[in-house]
């Protein structure tokens, strides 16, 4: 009961004030009445104090109340997010043979390159709170490893479970950028964005460049790439610029890091305006004390 009453919050809190200022003008703004002295009326004012007292707590009520109800409390039910004005990402993600190579990260130069970019997906992937996401993987031929969802957490487990090789050893580069495009495609999402991660040159794509750039530019969606090992960054920054995104090279754990940090600001979604709080509203309680209080000291009034 008390974790609950801490939990009321008012909507018009300054509405408060009103109260004190009655109290201050109660104790101090009394209007000034002619005293008249009778004898022998003992026996009556013991019965009037306790009437006045009674109708003095009537009459707080009744204003307390009443300030308290305008004033506007509530309890916060939950958050619900507006998700279709978040942003639809796609990570495409390189798992072509090259992906084995070792040294990418300093710290620890037995980890493949493909186990350094999981490891900064799986970071990438909580921080996009309000936004659909999809993970795209290409080798020889193009997997959709999830669809957009909002799931993080069965994103981050299916991640455990992609490795090199899973589609093939060679590159179908521009074939993924194709595949990312259908999944977006039909998007209500205001803004679309494709990340492409490749360590490689194209080496298998059956669609050309043209076409995918196309496409992209038709569907209005922006491609962030990602050259590791400054490999193939051409093609890369080609793609980049021509659908309003941005080119990177990273040729280690810590710079492909700053680069995911990067694209995490660039690509900010305002959780803020696309949340709906839901509150219980308590302004009736206050309210109904209020009026019943005051109906009660209007017929004691009339009553004298």
């Amino acid at each position: 009961m008390f974790d609950y009453l801490l939990s009321i919050r008012f909507e018009y809190p300054y509405l408060l004030l009103v109260i004190l200022l009655f109290i201050f003008c109660s104790l101090f703004c009394k209007a000034k009445i002619p005293t008249y002295i009778v004898p022998h009326l003992n026996i009556f004012t013991k019965n009037q104090a306790s009437t006045n007292v009674f109708q003095g707590l009537l009459k707080y009520i009744s204003i307390i109340g009443a300030v308290i109800a305008l004033a506007s409390p509530h309890t916060k039910l939950n958050t619900q997010l507006i998700k279709n004005d978040g942003i639809d990402i796609v990570l495409s993600l390189d798992t072509s043979g090259s992906m084995k190579e070792l040294g990418f990260n300093p710290l620890n130069p037995m980890e493949s390159r493909f186990t350094v970019v999981k490891d900064i997906v799986k970071e990438f992937i909580p921080k996009r709170v309000n936004d659909n996401i999809s993970i795209v993987v290409f080798g020889t031929s193009v997997m959709m490893a999830t669809p957009l969802s909002f799931d993080k957490d069965a994103q981050l487990e299916i991640i455990d479970y992609l490795d090199v090789g899973i589609v093939g050893d060679k590159t179908a580069l521009i074939d993924s950028l194709v595949s990312s495009t259908n999944i977006l495609k039909s998007s209500k999402a205001k803004s679309k964005v494709i990340i492409l991660l490749s360590d490689g040159a194209d080496n298998s794509s059956t669609i050309p460049l043209e076409i995918a750039l196309k496409l992209l530019n038709k569907y209005e969606i922006k491609v962030y790439t990602i050259s590791i090992a400054n490999s193939n960054k051409i093609i890369l920054n080609q793609i980049a610029t021509q659908t309003k995104g941005k080119s990177f090279s990273a040729n280690s754990k810590e710079k492909l890091n700053e680069i995911y940090e990067e694209i995490n600001k660039l690509e900010t979604s305002k959780i803020e305006n696309n949340k709906i709080t839901l509150k219980n509203y308590l302004f009736f309680y206050p309210l109904f004390l209020a009026i019943m209080s005051l109906i009660i000291l209007i017929y004691l009034k009339n009553k004298e």
